[in-house]
């Protein structure tokens, strides 16, 4: 087959602050990160397209060569696999909306002087079969629960779970419960009748946790004594979690380890929420939420009743902070004082209710280093510069403060 690159487009803007620090395809739903279904599917390792700063993910040569495109932004599945791999040259693959899903075609035709491909002028085909495409924050909340089971489906395929040896742990449709080898599980109550639940490698399930499906714990992720997990949620790789969770997604190495509320949310890696932390994913006339779009510069109505916190890379919140329905956080923010603060906070933030000031970067990667190396991870000179270029995109959601 012809080699494979996967992209990313400018819609990565609405993604934002997430994808600030991580091309779209890097984005975490359901079990697993959306580049590694796609490898999945594909059956080897691709080529990447991003943004320049993502200098893990060095462009590929503009040559003449045969090459397959695909877009980051979609969620595979075998069928929509195959209609990529199976695409005559020059042909550009589009939903029945519109939006580009892949293309066959060389580097040099679409790529040249680009950040992004330019697939105009090929042979358009429209994909008939369903699609899902990751377009706003929301989105990966939205569809986790579905994700989680197509996921799950995928990976346990074929396999044995690991035996649940604890004689206290309770688990209701165990057929739906898969877990890998070294997760530990105590007097837990695992409850698979509404979804499938993941328990990945060396993850940890404390005493008196309950865990409602659709559920993904990932590889290394602690679930803490008497942790109330709600359906569609993932606590992303390396997370430690307690409290309530509701339909949310922790992306990897952060920490909601005390009692406290989040619903209908998306928090990064490397952030830390506070001890009863909480915040509200309802508003009290139940009208739709509105929030804040990097896209527009503006607030804008998600269309949603249910819609709680998005919280960027790198950020922190002290104890019982209390985040208003809709609230986004940008990244390397730090937020602490008694009050709500305002439902749009920039990056590199540092306040509360009564106001915010600059969160100086050098002060952030102190931070940053610290939590870092509690995990055994340097944080690295590629690491700064990519966070130095966060602070110097968003300088004028700070001087607007």
């Amino acid at each position: 087959m012809a080699h494979w690159i996967l992209f990313e487009s400018s819609d990565y803007q609405h993604l934002l602050p997430l994808t600030h620090t991580r091309p779209v395809f890097d984005l975490r739903i359901g079990i697993d990160l959306i580049r590694e279904k796609w490898e999945a599917y594909m059956g080897n390792q691709p080529q990447y397209l991003s943004r320049p700063e993502f200098t893990q993910y060095p462009r590929p040569a503009l040559n003449t060569q045969d090459a397959i495109f695909v877009n980051g932004a979609f969620i595979p599945d075998e069928e929509l696999a195959q209609a990529i791999l199976h695409l005559s040259p020059e042909t550009v693959l589009k939903s029945t909306s519109g939006h580009v899903i892949g293309a066959r075609t060389a580097t040099a035709t679409c790529l040249q002087d680009l950040i992004f491909p330019d697939f105009s002028g090929l042979q358009e085909k429209e994909y008939q079969g369903e699609t899902l495409l990751i377009t706003l924050p929301s989105d990966l909340f939205r569809f986790n629960g579905a994700v989680i089971r197509k996921d799950f489906d995928r990976i346990t395929k074929g396999r044995l779970s690991s035996r649940i040896e604890d004689p206290h742990t309770i688990v209701y449709k165990p057929e739906q419960v898969f877990v890998e080898p070294g997760a530990k599980i105590k007097a837990a109550i695992l409850n698979a009748e509404n979804g499938p639940i993941y328990i990945g490698r060396d993850a940890e399930i404390q005493e008196g946790a309950i865990i409602h499906g659709a559920h993904a714990i990932c590889n290394y992720a602690v679930v803490n004594m008497g942790a109330k997990l709600r359906g569609d949620s993932t606590i992303g790789p390396w997370c430690k979690v307690g409290g309530e969770v509701s339909n949310s997604i922790l992306h990897s190495y952060s920490n909601k380890g005390h009692d406290g509320f989040i619903g209908n949310s998306v928090i990064g890696a490397w952030c830390n929420l506070g001890a009863d932390t909480n915040c509200s994913n309802l508003k009290n006339n139940y009208a739709d939420v509105k929030i804040w779009s990097y896209a527009k510069k503006r607030f804008v109505n998600t269309g949603l009743m249910f819609c709680g916190l998005i919280m960027g890379d790198h950020s922190k919140c002290g104890i019982n902070t209390m985040f208003n329905t809709g609230t986004v956080v940008g990244v390397a923010a730090n937020i602490f004082g008694d009050g709500f603060p305002r439902n749009f906070i920039p990056d590199f933030s540092w306040g509360g209710a009564s106001g915010f000031v600059t969160h100086a970067p050098i002060k952030a990667f102190e931070t940053a280093e610290k939590v870092m190396q509690r995990r055994g991870i340097l944080l690295s000179d590629a690491d700064k510069d990519l966070l130095q270029h966060v602070f110097n995109l968003t300088i004028e959601y700070r001087n607007a403060n």
